[in-house]
């Protein structure tokens, strides 16, 4: 039979129907090939029309797959769909080969305009095979069918085999797609629509436009899509049958554009039910259709290698073998991922599974990330993002990496600020996370990882500007307005200083003055004045004006010097442990509130680090205040050295006094003690001794009320913390009076500095030192002594 012939045979019984199952790479060598014979005058392809336009970008050499069809609602950007199409997918091969060969192509199903708008919970328009109340039925799957029909439990080998290792298969270019066709026509007479009544409509839309494109293009064209929907296709219905139901339709504005996927997206693994668990092996099986197992055997080797591993190439060679073993005692007739799998893991990974969870993860689903040219239509804001990206050198990527900055560097310093203005955004691109090195404030660590789903996140946040500035400064102004909470508004206060965000700081700073001033609950005050501190030191090192900010945190502080003390009264356990928690946050956020206004014109403050000590003095006295705030405003007095350790003894001897209930003291002790008092306890055995007096005498009906308090405390100290201060209490106090004689005679132990040694280190300390940065002059005594107590 001549190519004539089969050309025109092809088309005998109306439009050629090459049924396919979507991304699978035997499918599409078969459509290629059914294309090559028929030579059709235009190619319809299973997609939303208004992609049409889209189609001659695929042409373009820097549009590169796996890439996706993205429509979103121009009213409401997240409310979208994508339609993804491998380097595999029949789609895909369908319209490159149109484009090759000068050939019309179109995309012939349901408008996305109606898919938005289609709700996944509305009613199924009338006709469309529902019926209204019914339960829905349970959705078919279509290879789990037939493989049952087959004798197999796994849908994916058997279409492996029957498919994807067909071969050469027979000379007929069309003869799998009419097979193919029998089998979901005895589907589609079984179970009807197979739980998907929308099909039905989505079907009809499909014949209108085959009868458009026929009259348009004439009786040659052929149609690529889902196997499932060509029994549907061939049967005979009017016009009007067809109209009737698309009747009615919802409706919405949408705009469409190529986007990037990955073929971790195209995996089930990832939540996209595309069909496939392993693109990456669908992939290669394309692309080498010839010796595909020992190409594969050979990749792998080459990826275990780059880890370190000792394979070589008598480990491929073995890998092989044991690969077609397998396959010829399963009856399958050829090797498939399954067979490949346990050869690598038997004779490569020495039957480990750690090593195998790489295999997957790299060649068996892949990394790889498509790319969209400038050409394709994009929101402002997405071009704009792209501009940053080049301008900065980051890359979107589909594989997880960090990325370590120095804000101390204008382009690292710019790079923090995009990706923040993008957390801003809601665009998650890069998450922060600890730093492995320094902990500086001038460091960020980001970890960066692009997934196809942030181009919609990028459409909808377009809604606010059309740059990546004038979209995150929008957004933080709406934000400040919308807030409720203070520490909603002080958090974003933060973000903008992070982002740079200059010109929303004013909004902020107003709205942040009024929730402050509106809000009279100390505990909301005490949370929100560490991270506006924090903010300040953050905006300090990136040269941000924080003037305002400045004395913003100021007054927020001296409202919580006024507010706590009475706040404080009156406390069940609960409330009692969450105000210590405030009362520690807020004296690490004055201490850093003075150091950052150290240096700055008085804003009419004062001494903010007084005024909070005598709040400390006040909460430690009051015996309204609750035992766990007490003993912590006592030691934090005691670390500033504020209060003398005679004092504390006497303090935390009346605590423990018979007269305080034991339930009492032992709270005290655990604000006292708790958080790295362990090392104060061992250091001063005159309160080691008071705890340990107190203790023994507590009587045994109230032993079992504190124990809990205590084991508490106490067990949250280091191993060598509480081994030591075992044995302490096991000699008992004052039996290491000897033992510190006997060391204060050893050189460097005395009780007074030894000037005279400490002078011997100070040469050693100016090299290390080196010159005054300001002067250019070598630092004097003082000043190495001054910068090694800083």
């Amino acid at each position: 039979m001549s190519d004539t012939a089969d050309r025109d045979g092809a088309y005998g019984s109306g439009p050629l129907l090459l049924g396919v199952r979507h991304h699978g790479p035997g499918s599409a060598r078969a459509v290629r090939a059914a294309l090559d014979a028929a030579r059709p005058g235009a190619v319809l392809v299973e997609g939303p029309p208004e992609a049409d336009p889209l189609i001659e970008l695929a042409a373009d050499p820097d549009l590169r797959p796996p890439v996706a069809l993205l429509a979103h609602a121009v009213d409401e950007p997240g409310r979208s769909a994508f339609w993804p199409m491998a380097e595999f997918s029949p789609e895909w091969v369908a319209i490159r080969w149109a484009l090759e060969h000068d050939v019309p192509a179109r995309f012939i199903d349901l408008p996305a305009a109606h898919t938005l708008a289609w709700d996944t919970e509305a009613d199924t328009p009338a006709g469309a095979g529902g019926v209204e109340g019914a339960e829905p039925e349970p959705r078919v799957d279509p290879l789990a069918a037939l493989a049952g029909a087959a004798g197999h439990d796994d849908p994916e080998r058997w279409w492996e085999d029957v498919v994807e290792h067909r071969g050469a298969g027979p000379r007929d270019p069309f003869a799998p797609f009419a097979a193919l066709e029998e089998a979901m026509a005895a589907l589609r007479e079984r179970y009807g629509v197979g739980g998907r009544p929308r099909d039905v409509v989505r079907e009809a839309h499909m014949r209108l436009r085959m009868r458009a494109a026929r009259k348009e293009f004439g009786p040659a064209v052929a149609v690529v899509c889902g196997a499932w929907h060509v029994p549907a296709l061939r049967e005979r219905t009017t016009v009007a049958a067809d109209r009737a139901l698309l009747k009615g339709l919802p409706k919405v504005r949408a705009d469409l554009t190529w986007v990037p996927w990955t073929h971790r997206r195209l995996a089930r693994s990832s939540g996209y039910g595309a069909g496939i668990d392993s693109p990456g092996w669908y992939g290669h099986l394309f692309r080498a259709p010839d010796r595909p197992v020992e190409r594969w055997l050979t990749k792998v080797a080459g990826l275990l290698r780059e880890e370190d591993r000792m394979v070589s190439s008598a480990h491929v060679i073995e890998a092989v073998r044991l690969a077609g073993a397998l396959a010829a005692m399963r009856g399958r007739p050829l090797p498939g991922l399954s067979e490949t799998t346990d050869a690598v893991r038997a004779v490569m990974c020495d039957g480990s599974d750690v090593p195998l969870a790489l295999v997957h993860d790299r060649l068996v689903v892949g990394d790889l990330l498509g790319e969209v040219p400038d050409a394709a239509p994009a929101v402002p804001l997405q071009r704009d993002l792209a501009r940053e990206q080049r301008r900065l050198r980051l890359k979107p990527e589909a594989l997880e990496r960090e990325l370590e900055l120095d804000l101390r560097k204008d382009t690292d310093a710019d790079r923090g600020r995009l990706l923040h203005r993008l957390r801003l955004l809601g665009v998650g691109w890069g998450e922060p996370a600890e730093s492995r090195g320094s902990t500086g404030t001038f460091r960020e660590t980001w970890r960066l990882r692009w997934e196809p789903e942030l181009s919609v996140r990028v459409a909808e946040a377009g809604v606010w500007g059309t740059t990546v500035l004038a979209a995150a400064t929008a957004k933080a102004e709406a934000d400040a307005l919308a807030a409720r909470a203070l520490a909603d508004v002080t958090a974003l206060a933060g973000h903008c200083l992070l982002a740079g965000l200059p010109d929303a700081l004013p909004v902020v700073m107003r709205a942040l003055a009024d929730r402050a001033a509106l809000d009279t609950d100390v505990g909301h005050l005490a949370q929100a004045l560490p991270a506006l501190v924090r903010s300040l030191r953050y905006g300090d090192v990136r040269g941000t004006d924080t003037g305002a900010l400045a004395g913003v945190a100021a007054g927020l502080a001296e409202r919580v010097f006024v507010g706590l003390p009475p706040a404080c009264t009156a406390l069940d356990a609960d409330a009692a442990q969450e105000m210590r928690g405030h009362v520690d946050a807020v004296h690490t956020a004055v201490g850093l509130l003075v150091e950052t206004l150290a240096g700055t014109p008085d804003a009419g403050h004062g001494d903010l680090r007084g005024r909070w000590r005598a709040v400390l003095r006040t909460l430690a006295t009051r015996d309204t205040v609750p035992g766990v705030v007490r003993g912590r405003a006592v030691r934090l007095l005691l670390d500033d050295g504020e209060l003398e350790p005679g004092e504390a003894a006497r303090l935390m001897g009346l605590v423990l006094s018979p007269g305080t209930p034991p339930a009492d003291a032992a709270a005290w002790i655990e604000g006292f003690a708790g958080g790295g008092g362990g090392m104060l306890l061992v250091h001063d055995e005159r309160l080691l001794g008071l705890v340990d007096t107190w203790l023994t005498g507590v009587p045994a009906d109230a032993f079992t009320d504190v124990l809990p308090l205590l084991r508490r405390t106490f067990s949250a100290y280091e191993p060598g913390v509480r081994r030591t201060l075992g044995e302490l209490v096991r000699r008992g106090p004052g039996a290491d009076t000897a033992r510190t004689a006997r060391t204060a005679a050893v050189p460097g132990f005395t009780a007074e500095p030894d000037t005279a040694r400490a002078d011997a280190v100070l040469p050693v300390l100016r090299l290390l030192l080196g010159p005054d940065p300001d002067s250019g002059t070598t630092r004097t005594d003082d000043d190495c002594l001054t910068g090694v107590g800083a």
